[in-house]
């Protein structure tokens, strides 16, 4: 019997073009769907009839309720290593195996400081008031002798220190697993978290969302921030309060904001994130590109051909 597969998340509807699917043909047929996350009950008769389904990261949620109303499900395969998404341990108990994939480990730096360097500059700004037929609208601002603060030194924020020091910045860090001799060993400054926030011209954040994590960029860390300072997220939304970021950029106690990452995705409609004129926000592409795209895929493949084979790997918990 032919194996129903279903790669969902597929916003762009680019997966079919990355890499080559037609290896699964002997294993079942790969259906593509590009729609964003629903109710669960919509979710359960969109994907019933599937075994295999294939997820884009965090994009959509498989909690309990959604996994028991899947009950031909036998493969979940997503992207990258870890799925806050996803319900593990029921799946567990459901039969239902969960497998990953390793990651592209450039594509979340290089966008770090796509955002930190168009922010800066006021490039949105100025592209904008170009197409409208204006020239040169603000004053730019500047990298080199500035002070780069990194929330969370682990392998992304270590990448976005090395390309801080190529334009002469100095570098802080601060987590509260971070030791001054890890830091040190990076070629970076451990400071407080007071600290961090206190000095930084740019602070960005690199930590993984958990239970510390949420809300630590509250009301009182923005408070102390700079009225010149820019934050920068690529890593989780929920890790800042978002209400409290509006009202800081609102009243002008923030520069600016450059943000790829949102408490609820897609951002909804009316969010002040997509009006408000001191920030520059991405639809959470930090992780969407050709490398790292053709990365999950092909590896996602592998996990189910491996899967059929009776030998799953890059099993998750």
């Amino acid at each position: 019997m032919s194996v129903q597969i279903a790669v969902i998340d597929d916003w762009q509807n680019v997966a079919q073009g990355v890499v080559d699917w037609s290896v699964l043909d002997t294993v079942g047929q790969v259906h593509f769907l590009h729609d964003y996350p629903a109710q669960t009950t919509t979710m359960i008769e969109r994907l019933k009839g599937f075994e295999v389904i294939c997820v884009m990261r965090e994009r959509s949620t498989f909690d309990q309720p959604l996994l028991q109303g899947l009950p031909n499900l036998k493969l979940l395969v997503t992207g990258g290593m870890r799925n806050a998404a996803i319900d593990i341990a029921a799946a567990k108990a459901l039969g239902i195996q969960v497998c990953g994939t390793d990651s592209y480990k450039h594509a979340a730096p290089e966008l770090t400081w796509a955002l930190i360097m168009a922010s800066t500059r006021n490039l949105l700004a100025e592209a904008n008031a170009l197409r409208a037929g204006h020239w040169q609208v603000g004053l730019g601002g500047d990298l080199y002798g500035k002070t780069l603060g990194i929330l969370g030194l682990g392998s992304i924020g270590q990448k976005v220190a090395q390309f801080a020091k190529v334009f002469g910045m100095r570098v802080i860090a601060w987590s509260e697993n971070l030791t001054p001799q890890r830091a040190a060993e990076a070629g970076v400054t451990w400071v407080s978290k007071r600290e961090l926030f206190e000095q930084a011209d740019i602070l960005t954040i690199h930590l993984v969302l958990s239970e510390r994590s949420r809300g630590l960029v509250d009301a009182q860390a923005l408070g102390w921030m700079k009225p010149s300072a820019r934050l920068v997220n690529t890593a989780r939304g929920p890790i800042v309060d978002e209400q409290a970021l509006v009202q800081a950029l609102t009243a002008g106690r923030l520069a600016g904001a450059a943000l790829d990452v949102y408490a609820e995705e897609p951002l909804p409609v009316d969010h002040p994130f997509r009006h408000l004129p001191n920030v520059l926000a991405t639809p959470h592409v930090g992780y969407v590109s050709e490398q790292n795209y053709r990365q999950f895929y092909q590896q996602m493949i592998e996990s189910i051909q491996a899967w059929a084979d009776g030998a799953p790997i890059r099993l998750l918990g």
